[in-house]
């Protein structure tokens, strides 16, 4: 018979007493309780702004979180049904969907006020910057970096087309942002590809790589119509049908872009597009902003998604666009930043404000473009600009869990009397304080928890002075 292994001693017995019930307490709160369901994570006591077909409001809520999924949403009772492995106490603060970027050059942030006020600044400065300098380090670092600046203002998903698209996933895989990620494709030597359309055997590797990840979607990403000739867009069209990704494109972005094909074709860049086959589903057309009201019907019946950078377009003075229409017509239009060389910032809630005010401007009447209807672009619309609006864009059961709580603790946001209003004309990105994307609590009080943002920052230094004396060299 095998003897019971002895307690060293009387005095040790409390401790190993101690440490059995301790344990007994953890394994006993890893179970559900009877009658309560298992959840991973619960958000209780939160101000929930749903953004579901109904736009629901549940001014004291809770939601319930189970394998990257939301399983319910409600009353703050219902917390009570389940038992979580983590619960978050809002205190009141505004739970809702995280918010979409529908278009952005993240990595970028390497080069933000840089020629800010330089005319022809993409072929005088950016073109020359990128040839010079971008390579797989910078792309990872700075896409990293301005991955910061987005989980801390409360984007969940962002769209995105640069160079060495594989660096930006692997920096979006170790912050847990959710992406789709467009290779870019020019019709000259690349950072990334030395040799004209380079990028299309690079955006079929990537798209290979990352096909299936449940946070990455690959895409291709022809810079613009007029920076590809029609049998490449032919062929990036017929690949995307057949490998059932995205397409990313700017379009009817510059003044000379509208000039060149009315002269060369008598054909706006969208007519262009359609009448090449390239206009579907599949494409996320970004700024239109020198889009007609055919091109608007063109855009609508082919189901394209739309990516609205308001502060970008206005701070290049280039105007306008007409997303006010598209979005009033049906038009998938959400609300993009731009890269960090154009609109500066690349977080969704400061944009938000400039959206609703500057389209009222533009039209001449206060009316016009509800904060409501901001609010809706920045979440479900992006969604919709994705079609991915059967999964994200609102709290709602089975949709994936990217969510975000906004503080209205500080004195723009008091007092509060709409949600929509608070959100649109007062909220900052500071205000957001946790951040979930995927079932993952990504930041919680204002620290990001999935990466070293110290370690980050001092990288991004460290780049920045390395741009600073090349610059200072002369790009070569």
């Amino acid at each position: 018979m095998t003897a019971l292994p002895r307690v060293a001693s009387l005095t040790a017995l409390p401790l190993v007493v101690s440490l059995v019930v301790l344990a007994c307490a953890a394994a006993a709160s890893a179970q559900p309780s009877p009658g309560r369901q298992a959840a991973d994570l619960i958000v209780t006591n939160g101000y929930l702004v749903t953004m579901n077909g109904a736009k629901d409001i549940v001014e004291n809520g809770a939601v319930v979180i189970t394998g990257g999924r939301i399983v319910a949403v409600g009353p703050a009772a219902l917390a009570a049904q389940y038992s979580a492995a983590k619960t978050i106490d809002a205190r009141g603060a505004i739970v809702m969907p995280g918010m979409i970027n529908t278009h952005t050059h993240v990595s970028m942030t390497v080069f933000r006020g840089l020629g800010d006020d330089v005319p022809d600044r993409l072929r005088k400065l950016i073109f020359p910057l990128e040839k010079a300098l971008v390579d797989r380090e910078l792309v990872y670092w700075g896409g990293l970096h301005g991955m910061l600046e987005m989980v801390e203002g409360g984007v969940t998903t962002f769209v995105d087309m640069y160079y060495f698209e594989d660096e930006v996933a692997r920096a979006a895989k170790a912050i847990g942002m959710r992406a789709v990620l467009g290779e870019t494709i020019v019709d000259f030597a690349a950072p990334d590809a030395p040799e004209p359309y380079g990028g299309i055997d690079y955006a079929r590797k990537f798209i290979a790589q990352y096909r299936g990840d449940p946070l990455i979607t690959p895409a291709f990403a022809p810079h613009a119509p007029y920076s590809l000739d029609t049998d490449h867009l032919r062929q990036i069209a017929k690949e995307a049908e057949a490998l059932d990704v995205p397409i990313l494109m700017h379009v009817s972005e510059m003044p000379d872009e509208i000039a060149r094909f009315r002269k060369e074709r008598n054909q706006t860049p969208v007519e262009y597009l359609d009448d090449i086959g390239f206009l579907s589903r599949r494409l996320l057309a970004a700024h239109c902003i020198f889009v007609t009201d055919s091109d608007i019907a063109l855009l609508k019946v082919r189901d394209v998604g739309v990516a609205h950078a308001m502060v970008a377009n206005i701070k290049s003075a280039k105007g306008v666009s007409p997303a006010l229409k598209m979005f009033k017509e049906g038009v998938r239009v959400g609300l993009a930043t731009d890269g960090p060389m154009s609109g500066n910032t690349i977080d969704i809630v400061g944009q938000l404000g400039y959206v609703a005010k500057v389209h009222k401007l533009d039209t001449k009447d206060r009316n016009v473009m509800p904060a409501i209807d901001v609010v809706e672009m920045a979440t479900r619309g992006g969604a919709r600009a994705l079609h991915m609006e059967d999964r994200l864009g609102s709290l709602e059961a089975g949709k994936l869990a990217d969510v975000i709580v906004i503080d209205r603790d500080s004195p723009r946001m008091i007092p509060f009397y709409d949600v929509y209003s608070a959100l649109v004309y007062a909220a900052h990105p500071g205000d957001v304080r946790t951040t979930i994307i995927n079932g993952r609590v990504v930041m919680e009080d204002r620290k990001v928890t999935t990466v070293p943002a110290d370690d980050v920052k001092g990288r991004m230094r460290g780049i920045g002075d390395r741009i600073r004396t090349a610059v200072a060299k002369g790009i070569q």
